[in-house]
């Protein structure tokens, strides 16, 4: 089992650049897939961007591609989320998941992902 823990959010302005962490606690976070999800108000929750266990691969939602960038630090446990040029679109609540079944790919799906955190909020004023 493993525990992941969101950070980095808060309010930020338009054109601002941040990157959220997604740390891991438990078993070692190598072999685990994880993947960023965000829920806007009132909306559901949408696939952004996933990284494989090594991070060889990575995907995107064609509505982040070029301006979110997902990468991993397997010796921290930490998988990050960077996300330039802020819009008030972005404006979500941010979640990291993570699974152990992917082998080397990554999926897009929720219901593929065992493990979840409890989500950090970014807030783009318009």
């Amino acid at each position: 089992q493993v525990q992941l823990t969101e950070s980095g959010g808060g309010l930020v302005p338009a054109g601002d650049m941040m990157r959220l962490s997604c740390a891991a606690s438990g078993r070692p976070f190598s072999s685990y897939a994880v993947g960023w999800f965000r829920q806007a108000p009132g909306k559901g929750r949408e696939f952004v961007a996933g990284i494989s266990a090594s991070g060889g691969m990575t995907l995107y939602a064609d509505s982040v591609k070029g301006r979110f960038i997902i990468s991993r630090d397997n010796a921290k446990q930490t998988v990050y989320l960077q996300i330039n040029g802020l819009l008030p679109e972005d404006t979500a609540a941010y979640y990291c998941a993570a699974d152990s079944r992917m082998n080397q790919n990554v999926s897009t799906a929720q219901d593929d992902f065992e493990y979840w955190g409890q989500g950090t909020r970014i807030t783009v004023p318009s």
